[in-house]
């Protein structure tokens, strides 16, 4: 906790606090920071944060510029978030609200940004190109008889390349200069300070050469390495530039999601319609829609039928009916008809909001991996300076001759060629595309260290109603006896379950609409708990339940009895019909198989998983649902409280778990799990126990999930693989270690190209992701980037 418990403890703020009648809430918020220059970075603005009294947590994202905070309103207001970011050197340029603006803002900004790092690469290579001809006479024949070594014409020359990278200093490199005090202010070190150095004491020396000439005790001492300051500031500078503008491709899920929004809304007021902002819709409005139009919020049909494209939100892409009183979600897209809807949810409470803000919460925060190169990066920059003066040092004792222009070639060399900035990056960039591509599926991830646990998970386990099944029951069988009709004995059934509230019943009167049957009045209608129901139809009587009800009434099942063990070995629920006091045949009712399910568990097995099915029902019916959907391992008769003792039971098993569930009744073993699983229906977004949400409710969802989270990862795992070979090779080549076996010393130069192209490539591979596509054949299910 970041507080400061020799002032005051936490716990006896929450007890005042309760003891006065109020509760503490937390608060969270994504913080735009200026002045932040590579990864090192990071950690002096989280600890400055942390360090601040109410904070509960900090984490920055380098891939974004944003803090993501958590914090105590009571304790600590917007202004002392802003203060703790300024005490570090930095500056909050605001609260990263995900709207359309401010995202324009940002744009504009990193836009500006990117046009004046072009400027300056520009001018410190145009520059660049006078300095490496007059600083090299000997490779240009027109050169070599004029600026002799020794001459006063070299000298002359020399100066005014001096004056000549004097601007690309002043003005092109300035911003290196400039971060490389912000940071000693505050006893820190970044990228800046390296390059700052770097250059400067490559311009430095060469002033000195040509100023004092006399100083060394040769001329051949006397060189300059003008051409390292103008090349190295201009190379940094288009690595900058081309990296900011990769970074900018990583938010475009968040982007996308605003970009869906409606701009306006077609409200109908005291009978009249009127096309108003967005921004002033009010709960319980009445909304009208037309074909092809954007529905602007979330809502209720009140009147009319259509077919809604809810692939933006969902990821699914077949279009979906809509009647009354079924729930529209804002920014989908009405296709055939118009109807009419009631206002639920407006503003920050619709479900597109509350998924940009799971999106946004999710690129902030951090997976475990990250946290560790975090640390390395905060140590990388001193430790390159270290590694730097203790190279140049050994040079000069004991180089080659001219030493000290060795030792110089590599202390510049390895200041310029380190790259925290490739390091730093590897991690959140790809977490950042990765949990992007999740939303554009329909998936929400919560956070970094969901996305990588998910890669880890070892058994899914699939709870069954909701889940796996529809979890609604629908009718599957009718079978008649000789000399009965299946559609009269449906319609009888449905008429007497007509008058009972049993999910069963409802099943077979929605059963019977569905086949177009006129159902009769019934009369003398009487529930016998525990067995069935009866009552009078059309100058009948009809009884309906299970094989008690008909054998107390001495009713001989006959053959229906071998049918109806059969339906119970299927998975479903038999129930006999008696008319006049024969048995005339069966009705059957189950919670049916999703039609994706058996394909998605196939995919999951595919993928390596081991599959489990969580349930209540009775080890018979649990068992034919498992044959029926090809998961072999079945947990049967468990109940609602002891799902959570089953994912416990597998963990300790030594597995990582997956729970797949609806995240209501599932919600203590979503929590349990390693990784938490919620079947989502399109509003509901915001399930707190879960760690990944499947908006579109489809078990698909899962294998995707897990896909993504293998395809993150394993980009990561590239990126840090790249950056820690890159530097752990690039350092020590910087040093001179080849030098003692093959004679070659790496030039400033190329260490400058090297740097520049090694942030880039993490920030590209990771922006692969951004293709990425699931692919299915035969049932199972590939990932590609």
């Amino acid at each position: 906790m970041a507080y400061d418990p020799s002032a005051i403890s936490l716990d006896s703020i929450i007890d005042q606090v309760h003891t006065a009648g109020y509760t503490i809430g937390v608060a969270t918020t994504q913080i735009d920071i200026q002045g932040m220059h590579c990864a090192s970075c990071v950690v002096p603005i989280e600890q400055a944060l942390q360090r601040t009294r109410g904070v509960l947590t900090a984490a920055v994202n380098p891939a974004t510029s944003q803090a993501q905070v958590v914090f105590l309103p009571e304790m600590v207001d917007r202004a002392g978030l802003t203060q703790a970011i300024k005490s570090a050197g930095y500056q909050a340029r605001g609260e990263a609200a995900p709207t359309e603006t401010t995202m324009d803002r940002a744009e504009q900004d990193r836009a500006r940004e990117y046009t004046m790092l072009l400027r300056k690469f520009w001018f410190a290579a145009i520059i660049s190109l006078p300095v490496i001809v007059f600083s090299y006479p000997q490779l240009f024949p027109g050169l070599r008889g004029w600026l002799t070594p020794g001459s006063d014409a070299r000298r002359l020359v020399w100066a005014l390349l001096g004056l000549l990278t004097l601007p690309v200093l002043a003005w092109a490199g300035s911003h290196f200069f400039t971060g490389m005090w912000q940071a000693l202010k505050h006893r820190q070190a970044n990228m800046h300070t390296l390059i700052a150095i770097g250059i400067s004491a490559a311009w430095l020396y060469s002033g000195v050469a040509v100023a004092i000439p006399q100083m060394f005790p040769s001329m051949a001492l006397a060189e300059v390495f003008y051409d390292v300051t103008a090349v190295v500031v201009a190379l940094v500078n288009l690595g900058l530039a081309l990296e900011l503008r990769a970074r900018g491709r990583t938010s475009e899920a968040i982007k996308k999601l605003i970009g869906l929004q409606a701009k306006t809304a077609r409200v109908e007021r005291n009978g009249v319609e009127h096309d108003i902002p967005i921004e002033e819709v009010l709960v319980g409005d009445t909304v009208v829609v037309r074909p092809g139009e954007k529905i602007p919020v979330d809502g209720v049909v009140l009147s009319g039928a259509s077919s809604v494209d809810e692939s933006m939100i969902t990821g699914e892409s077949i279009p979906v009916e809509k009647h009354v009183d079924d729930e529209v979600i804002g920014a989908t897209i009405n296709q055939v008809g118009t109807f009419r809807f009631r206002t639920t949810r407006v503003g920050k409470d619709t479900a597109l909001a509350q998924i940009i803000r799971l999106v946004q919460d999710a690129e902030g925060s951090k997976a475990p991996i990250q946290r560790v190169v975090d640390q390395v990066s905060h140590y990388f920059v001193p430790t390159v300076m270290m590694l730097a003066v203790a190279a140049a040092v050994i040079w000069f004792i004991f180089g080659p001759s001219p030493a000290i222009i060795y030792a110089l070639i590599v202390f510049v060399t390895t200041l310029i060629i380190a790259c925290p900035c490739a390091l730093g990056l590897a991690t959140p960039t790809s977490l950042t595309v990765g949990i992007g591509k999740g939303a554009e599926q329909g998936i929400l991830i919560r956070s970094g260290d969901a996305l990588q646990t998910t890669m880890h998970v070892q058994t899914i386990v699939l709870d069954k109603t909701g889940t796996i099944t529809k979890g609604k029951p629908e009718l599957t069988n009718v079978i008649a006896e000789m000399g009965f009709d299946e559609d009269e004995l449906l319609r009888l059934a449905a008429a007497v379950e007509r008058s009972s509230e049993h999910p069963l019943a409802t099943a077979i009167v929605e059963g019977a609409q569905r086949h177009h049957l006129a159902l009769a009045e019934v009369t003398n209608f009487q529930a016998i708990p525990g067995q069935g129901v009866e009552a009078n139809v059309a100058g009948k009587h009809v009884r309906l339940g299970n094989a008690t009800l008909l054998t107390t009434a001495t009713i001989p099942l006959g053959r229906l009895e071998a049918e109806a063990r059969r339906l119970a070995d299927d998975g479903k629920t038999p129930m006999y019909i008696a008319i006049d006091g024969k048995a005339a045949g069966i009705v059957a009712v189950a919670d049916t198989v999703k039609e994706e399910s058996i394909a998605a568990i196939a995919a999951l097995k595919h993928l390596g998983l081991e599959v489990v099915m969580l349930t209540g029902d009775n080890r018979r019916t649990a068992a034919a649902i498992g044959r029926q959907i090809g998961i072999d391992r079945v947990l049967a008769e468990v109940l609602p409280q002891d799902k959570a003792h089953e994912v416990q039971k597998l963990q300790l098993e030594g597995k990582n778990v997956g729970m797949v569930g609806d995240g209501i009744n599932d919600a203590p073993a979503l929590s349990q799990a390693d990784v938490g699983f919620a079947i989502g229906t399109g509003t509901d977004v915001a399930i707190e126990a879960a760690d990944i949400t499947l908006i579109s409710g489809s078990l698909n969802g899962v294998v995707t999930a897990i896909a993504i989270s293998r395809a993150t990862m394993r980009n990561v795992k590239q990126n840090l693989f790249g950056a820690f070979i890159y530097n752990s090779l690039g350092i020590p080549i910087a040093m001179g270690i080849l030098y003692p076996f093959i004679g070659v010393l790496l030039s400033p130069l190329i260490a400058a190209a090297a740097m520049a192209a090694s942030s880039v490539t993490v920030v590209t591979n990771a922006n692969r992701l951004r293709g990425w596509h699931l692919k299915e054949r035969k049932s199972h299910a590939t990932d590609t980037v």
